[in-house]
């Protein structure tokens, strides 16, 4: 009743259920029948059947954070019904990877899997994310406080933590946000610190930097729709450069296609090759080292690659991308 109660007097999109390894089972752990509880799954399934029945479009999504793939199944096969859940799978190995003091520690084999994973053929029933009120809490802190403690807004942490947000808004899965880490909110969060409003004018460029990236995954100019697509391949992993590309693409072709190149490294490269799925010339959307963003970036001026014939990285075509050190390119072909 208080479920409906939400979605009819306060006309919400959806609800977000805190803790429900701990509806389904006494001590919220993952395989053990013997403290199961069979009618905390039954009660998510009738709310979801009601939820059907007289809100179809509310999105439900689950906080459990146990990988459990029949969260998100349909009632009918057994699920529990919610429309996406929180994934630790992109979290996790993403916060790793881009919190790290050294460059060599980043796994970037792990970083594949997590923008890869899904948990059915639908891509959207996972909500990434690469800080949220659990992962800025306990014991934790936000991302830029994380990279370099008291100074987050030294170079490594506004390079970094953008990255990370890079990797959010052009992966596979439902992105998420956390209040403040568009203009580098400091410290760790807790209710009685409020967010620093004034650092939307001190940080007004890493403010624009998110708002670029949003308007590219909504495919506000129409030549990024691959970004909400259910295409993604990881062809390009260079564990030892530190760089990866990924296709993203609904369809496919012009205006569709996209593909992202990832430098996790403290180094600049010019001229790196990785593969295209088509010929022509590749624009560039989006440069997060664009000195636009920051006046401390700007160590590579990023043009638009031109892609040639020639098998590369399983690929039909190839191309020279010119990228900063941390940073991300976002290209694709006039629509």
């Amino acid at each position: 009743d208080n479920a409906m109660l939400w979605l009819e007097e306060y006309r919400i999109d959806g609800l977000r259920w805190d803790a429900t390894a701990y509806i389904r089972n006494v001590n919220g752990n993952e395989g053990s029948p013997a403290t199961d509880i069979a009618e905390g799954w039954s009660l998510m399934q009738w709310i979801h059947e009601e939820m059907r029945l007289r809100y179809p479009n509310a999105l439900s999504i689950a906080e459990d954070l146990r990988n459990n793939a029949f969260l998100v199944k349909e009632i009918g096969e057994g699920g529990a019904g919610f429309g996406a859940q929180w994934d630790s799978n992109f979290v996790q190995p993403v916060r790793t990877a881009i919190i790290s003091n050294d460059d060599a520690f980043r796994d970037l084999n792990a970083v594949r899997d997590a923008l890869q994973f899904r948990y059915d053929e639908d891509g959207f029933r996972r909500v990434i994310y690469t800080e949220s009120h659990d992962e800025v809490a306990n014991g934790k802190a936000r991302i830029p406080e994380e990279i370099w403690p008291g100074q987050v807004d030294n170079w490594f942490s506004k390079k970094r933590s953008t990255l990370g947000a890079a990797l959010v808004l052009t992966g596979l899965g439902i992105p998420m946000l956390f209040q403040g880490q568009e203009f580098l909110e400091d410290r760790w969060f807790h209710d009685q610190d409020p967010l620093d409003w004034r650092r939307t004018e001190e940080q007004n460029g890493i403010l624009l930097m998110y708002r670029d990236l949003i308007h590219l995954r909504r495919n506000l100019a129409g030549q990024t729709r691959g970004l909400s697509g259910q295409g993604i391949e990881v062809h390009h992993v260079h564990n030892e450069n530190k760089v990866m590309a990924y296709h993203r693409w609904a369809e496919g072709g012009p205006g569709d296609s996209v593909i992202i190149v990832a430098n996790l490294a403290n180094q600049q490269w010019e001229g790196y090759q990785v593969g295209l799925p088509v010929g022509g010339r590749w624009v560039v959307r989006f440069n997060s080292d664009w000195q636009g963003y920051d006046a401390d970036f700007g160590a590579v001026d990023t043009s638009d690659v031109f892609a040639e014939e020639g098998e590369y990285d399983g690929m039909p075509y190839v191309g020279a991308v010119n990228v900063g050190p941390y940073s991300v390119i976002i290209l694709s072909q006039e629509g």
